[in-house]
């Protein structure tokens, strides 16, 4: 039953939220016309929408629920500047020029966001305490290994330093792994406390956000744009959908090429932070190598467990992954066995064919989308860089505009086959150790 490991009233929404509930929003009319109407109210959209006010554009954002319903209030608050592929698989793909201007941009993204917190006094907890990949096989040990070898020779860059397996324990107290790669560049947050912080700015910049209202057609009227809401219709200069895991049909050209992933979250009881500094000796944030991979970390206040991965090849109710999870937390570390749970949720993530954040213009709407899981940082960056985009502004221009944004045959955006590529996934993992 779900009461064995859960705690009485245990919620089924994020823990962000007890700190950050998602806002009450008054509802606004639809303006007739905009400079620009952006549809989401995530990082992206609202970097987006924020530098474009301050250049003086009328803008708009329209968002089908409250304001952060989606991912930016309920991931895991982990910040970093890594990519999906690695510089050897995109150097085998791109060509290495265009793998080191990967590498540079991504590493451009987390300095523009730190510069952001920094520049815009966001107080939302974040922690420049790095990040601990733990190597599934030893054969993944090796190749990190190589990987910042020749990441350092090649591209200039000091991405870590590797930790065999007798001394891991000085990173995490858990024999799972077989030594693994600490990163010491980004850290950890308050997902929702930072999202709160940056609506603020946003309603500073006078950008008005139309919450509940559905975008359910997107059509082209001569050099402009008509976007019909459920609440109303706005005729717009430019339109940028920046909905990555939550794209709705109305961008069905862009939908087509996200695959959405539902992703699970637990947070513990509070252990208190003696308890959670044995666990984490150094507050890193952790994943590992798997291609079905867990992501964890201490809470902000390091008191709790947060712990998330893919609960099952189908998606499920909160209480089943809560325990699903929960029982890959103890395989991590078995004496959090009688641990229970306060919150056990889910969100969407958004990935791409290739695995690779994707920004620019089709049929002349702009877009940043597919984070890959690793949104925090680079939709803060991307959305940045979509406004300057749409002014005109050379600055906007990034390492990934070069990239084709595919999908394949047929595909509506609806993940069918998810169920197959996971279990392929885990055979593959099974079979690496």
């Amino acid at each position: 039953m779900a009461g064995d490991i859960f705690v009485d009233g245990w919620k089924a929404t994020p823990y962000w939220w007890d700190l950050a509930p998602r806002p009450e929003w008054p509802e606004i009319s639809i303006p007739d016309q905009v400079d620009v109407a952006i549809v989401g109210s995530g990082y992206a959209g609202m970097s987006c929408a924020l530098h474009l006010a301050r250049a003086g554009r009328n803008v708009l954002i329209l968002e089908a629920k409250e304001p952060g319903h989606g991912a930016s209030s309920r991931s895991g608050g982990m910040a970093g500047s890594g990519l999906k592929l690695s510089y050897t698989d995109l150097k085998a793909k791109y060509g290495r020029q265009a793998a080191v201007d990967m590498i540079h941009e991504t590493e451009r993204s987390l300095e523009f966001f730190e510069e952001f917190l920094a520049g815009e006094q966001i107080q939302c907890q974040y922690q420049k305490v790095g990040r601990f990949i733990g190597a599934h096989a030893p054969s993944d040990y090796e190749a990190m290994a190589r990987r910042i070898e020749e990441v350092k020779a090649e591209v200039g860059i000091d991405t870590g330093y590797m930790i065999p397996r007798s001394e891991q324990h000085s990173e995490i107290k858990t024999d799972v792994y077989h030594g693994g790669q600490v990163r010491l560049a980004g850290g950890g947050l308050h997902p929702a406390v930072y999202h709160q912080e940056f609506l603020e700015r946003v309603k500073a910049a006078g950008v008005p956000i139309a919450a509940y209202s559905p975008v359910t057609g997107i059509s082209r009227e001569g050099s402009s744009f008509s976007v019909t809401t459920t609440r109303g219709t706005v005729k717009a200069k430019h339109v940028a959908v920046m909905t990555n895991g939550y794209t709705p049909a109305a961008a069905q050209d862009l939908r087509r090429r996200l695959v959405p992933v539902g992703s699970y979250i637990i947070a513990t009881e509070d252990l208190g932070e003696e308890r959670i500094t044995e666990l984490f000796p150094n507050h890193r944030m952790i994943a590992d190598t798997k291609n079905i991979l867990y992501y964890y970390r201490p809470s902000p206040d390091r008191k709790r467990v947060i712990f998330g991965g893919r609960a099952k090849t189908r998606d499920v109710e909160t209480a089943e992954s809560g325990r699903i999870l929960h029982q890959f937390m103890c395989g991590i570390f078995p004496e959090l066995q009688d641990v229970k749970v306060t919150h056990s949720w889910t969100g969407n993530v958004a990935f791409a064919f290739d695995k690779l954040p994707h920004t620019g213009e089709r049929h002349g709407i702009h877009y940043a989308l597919a984070c890959n899981g690793s949104g925090v940082v680079k939709q803060t960056y991307l959305g940045m860089k979509a406004a300057l985009k749409i002014m005109g502004d050379p600055e906007g221009k990034t390492a990934f505009d070069q990239l084709e944004f595919t999908t394949i045959p047929f595909y509506d955006g609806n993940p069918w086959f998810l169920p197959i590529v996971q279990r392929w996934y885990q055979w593959q993992d099974a079979r690496a150790r």
